[in-house]
């Protein structure tokens, strides 16, 4: 014999019951059936709201009864046919009934405990009636109203079951029934006299529970809408995975906190006698579900992370509790008292403090009773009044075996710290099978996608992008990342998401990623964009492994990436502004990434796509030390000179490396130098040097009229008018047989930049195009350099260094 349960949702309709219909019949093929049900759809809840309003107003309670009666003559006049007289003149006299008590509540305007028991075993005694007529046109099938075997105290809406009798009562009955079926509403009991009583919330699967260890029965099976549990709540974590094997133990751990799909009572009555629970999928039968046994499956240490939302935390402290016999035995009989369920508990060693876990609704009057028992010793200062903080969230890291693997809790409280998710309260039982963390209510769906993917998504990690400025460089790094988009998953285990992107004029998010093939028709119907909003946004959406890239120029967005540090959002930059500004901001962004943890990249400052500065790192990170570097560090100035003759115009050729995108977005910038003496300033100062950039020679070439210039326009009608200046200076180096190369160096801690005369014996001599090329002098690299040089300027390859940032960020 089988019991097989189905919830609510699998019977929620005329096409769900045909499919549950279809499932006991393929069960029923080998063996005797009990079917437990439970109401359908949403008739408790109805009900229970039918019930509220009769006390007051009696026809919008008979509106919603005539709801409740809709769908249960629907789904007669749906599906029974042979039978259909006799049904409807049983479900009308229910109805008949309901209707009673319904007037009953009116009149004694008061809605008891036990009235409401009984309005509410309605919904399981129409549904099993109907389902067992509608089976029986075709099966032999029985019905039998569970208030005639499971029999409980007079608590009446969460009665608790006299096993001894119940058990009696159900062997007795099915040892003389011989139908193949038989189908009983769960939920629903009685006490001793015969008074109906409920067993409370998910009370169908506990019913389902009792009479699978009454019978004896090899397995219970429970028909939901879901395929099992799973590792996490699918609806918040989308990579959540079903668990196939489970213990009773870890299955009570997960659905006490909050895994809705068993309701944690049901395995009690199984534990002893070893029955097996499925847990399969109504509208998926195929699919295998979740096994709960003893012979579960322990090589994974994590079986699931779940959660109990609306919880506040009750703190207790004071030198006056140190020692102090009997004063958790006080604090816990007024939770007695007020009848309150204490969730979570922790206490500090060294007993100055206490902390429990209560619903939020619970919390105010807990909080008024623990004061007036603790009275005199806060008027004596021994304690401090308590304290309530709300709208917090209980997550728990469940698994059997996790007692046998070390340092589980911290990889737990690591991930969560690195995606800044502040834990307020941890617990840990003396079975090592639960971790539990208070968090933010906030932070609840980044810490579960935290979590999942510590623990059970090691092949894959998932980064959240947030892009401000889609100018050439930004376009070219979109694509790269629609391009390389399955090659990064497939080969390393990266999915990258575009969550936000914004220009100067609009901005759009998408929490589940943008569509990066149609992102410029998307922006142009974006919200109005600004700085603060668009981080406003980024904090908001709270997402683990989230990455903010400023692709602009902009000073004013510099200034805000200690915001996006603060809140453990990586920050990725190919603006020089904030790490060339004042020496005190660039350390204080260098510490607050590593205090929150976020990495702050900045690679594509100094050489575009060239791995400059993270080979800087590795030099100084492995014990080198650097004396001397000398550098061209602007591909536009090289693309400059070594295409300026005198059969040119040094306008023209300025104008050309400006189209084909190798200045900044004002040339200006490039050509008076500030931009090259930006970058050698960065490499000294990540060569562990302090130094301002007021402290950097500028020889700059450019006459005064064009260093004076207030626009683009005025900067290349200077450039046209001095053309014999810059022809002068061509000249001089050809004399001499040298080449003009835009020259940065640092060396005796002093750094400058300049036009220098390079000679053909030099290594500079044949750097060509927009290349870049940069000498380190080191304790290991004294006499032969070390020597970096590549394209150092282009939209394509800043991009591409960018999105080289993204893979160390991911890396680290």
């Amino acid at each position: 014999m089988k019991v097989l349960k189905f919830g609510g949702s699998s019977i929620s309709n005329s096409e769900n019951i045909k499919k549950a219909l279809a499932i006991f019949n393929q069960e029923s093929k080998n063996q005797n059936i009990i079917v437990v049900v439970s109401a359908f759809g949403k008739t408790t809840d109805l009900l229970q709201l039918a019930a509220n309003q009769s006390i007051k107003n009696i026809s919008k309670a008979q509106e919603i009864l005539n709801i409740i009666k809709e769908l249960h003559y629907g789904i007669i006049d749906d599906l029974i046919f042979t039978n259909k007289d006799k049904t409807i003149k049983e479900v009308s006299i229910m109805f008949y009934n309901l209707e009673v008590v319904f007037e009953e509540i009116c009149l004694i305007k008061k809605l008891s405990d036990k009235a409401t028991a009984n309005v509410l075993s309605f919904g399981e005694r129409l549904s099993s009636f109907i389902i067992y007529s509608l089976a029986n046109e075709t099966l032999d099938t029985h019905h039998i109203d569970s208030r005639n075997l499971i029999i409980t105290d007079n608590n009446h809406l969460n009665g608790q079951v006299n096993f001894k009798t119940t058990n009696h009562k159900i062997s007795s009955y099915f040892n003389k029934s011989k139908h193949i079926i038989t189908v009983v509403g769960g939920f629903i009991s009685s006490d001793e006299h015969g008074i109906t009583t409920t067993l409370g919330r998910g009370g169908s699967d506990y019913s389902a529970s009792i009479y699978t260890a009454a019978t004896n029965t090899s397995e219970l099976q429970i028909w939901t809408d879901v395929s099992g549990m799973f590792t996490a709540n699918p609806r918040i974590v989308k990579q959540a995975l079903p668990i196939k094997e489970i213990s009773y133990e870890e299955a009570i751990e997960l659905s006490h906190f909050g895994a809705n799909v068993l309701y944690s009572p049901t395995l009690y009555p199984l534990l002893n006698k070893e029955i097996s629970v499925k847990i399969k999928n109504t509208f998926k039968p195929k699919e295998a579900g979740t096994l709960i046994s003893n012979s579960f499956n322990k090589s994974n240490k994590i079986k699931g992370i779940s959660h109990i939302e609306d919880i506040s935390l009750i703190t207790l402290e004071g030198v006056g509790m140190v020692g102090v016999l009997g004063f958790s035995r006080r604090l816990f009989d007024a939770f007695f008292q007020l009848e309150i369920n204490v969730i979570f508990i922790t206490q500090a060693s060294s007993e100055y403090s206490i902390c429990v876990g209560v619903y939020n609704k619970d919390a105010e009057r807990a909080k008024q009773l623990i004061d007036k028992v603790f009275n005199r010793e806060i008027e004596s200062n021994k304690i401090k009044p308590t304290i309530i903080e709300k709208d917090l969230v209980i997550v728990a890291v469940v698994g059997e075996n996790m007692k046998s693997h070390q340092g589980l809790s911290g990889q737990m409280f690591s991930a969560l710290g690195r995606n800044n998710v502040n834990v307020r309260a941890i617990s840990q039982g003396s079975s090592e099978r639960n971790i539990s963390a208070v968090i933010n209510k906030t932070d609840v769906k980044k810490a579960l996608n935290t979590l999942h993917e510590q623990f059970f998504e090691k092949e894959t990690k998932q980064l959240n992008l947030f892009i401000t400025g889609v100018g050439n460089v930004g376009k070219r790094l979109l694509a790269q990342l629609s391009q390389q988009n399955k090659y990064l998953l497939d080969y390393l285990k990266l999915k990258i998401r575009v969550i936000g992107i914004s220009n100067s004029r609009k901005m759009i998010f998408n929490k589940n990623g943008i569509e990066i093939k149609n992102w410029k028709e998307q922006i142009e119907t974006g919200d109005s964009a600004s700085i603060e909003s668009f981080f406003n946004t980024t904090k908001k959406a709270n997402l683990r492994n989230s990455i903010f890239i400023d692709i602009t120029a902009s000073q004013e967005v510099s200034k805000i990436y200690e915001k996006y540090l603060q809140e453990s959002i990586s920050v990725i930059t190919c603006n020089k502004i904030a790490c060339a500004s004042s020496l005190n901001n660039y350390k204080k962004l260098k510490s607050v990434s590593r205090e929150y943890k976020a990495s702050f990249l900045f690679e594509t400052n100094v050489g575009a796509g060239l791995p400059i500065i993270d080979t800087l790192k590795n030099l100084i990170n492995s014990g080198d030390r650097v004396h001397k570097i000398q550098a061209i560090l602007s591909g536009s100035l090289n693309f400059v000179f070594n295409n300026y003759n005198e059969k040119t115009t040094f306008f023209r050729i300025v104008l050309q490396a400006q189209k084909e995108g190798y200045t900044e977005p004002n040339p200006k910038i490039d050509l008076s130098g500030i931009d090259v003496a930006r970058k050698i300033l960065i490499l000294a100062r990540e060569s562990s040097y302090e130094i301002e950039l007021e402290d950097v020679e500028n020889n700059s070439f450019l006459p005064k009229e064009s260093l004076t210039a207030n626009n683009e326009k005025e900067f290349y009608e200077s450039l046209s008018k001095n053309e014999a200046h810059f022809q002068q200076i061509f000249k001089q180096a050809r004399r001499k047989n040298c080449r003009l190369k835009y020259v940065a160096e640092f060396k005796n801690g002093k750094a400058s930049v300049g036009l220098k005369h390079i000679e053909s014996s030099h290594p500079f001599y044949n750097i060509e195009g927009s290349d870049n090329i940069v000498l380190f002098f080191t304790d290991r690299y004294s006499k032969n350099p070390l020597l970096i040089k590549g394209a150092g300027a282009g939209a394509e390859v800043t991009a591409s260094g960018i999105f080289a940032d993204i893979i160390r960020t991911a890396n680290q």
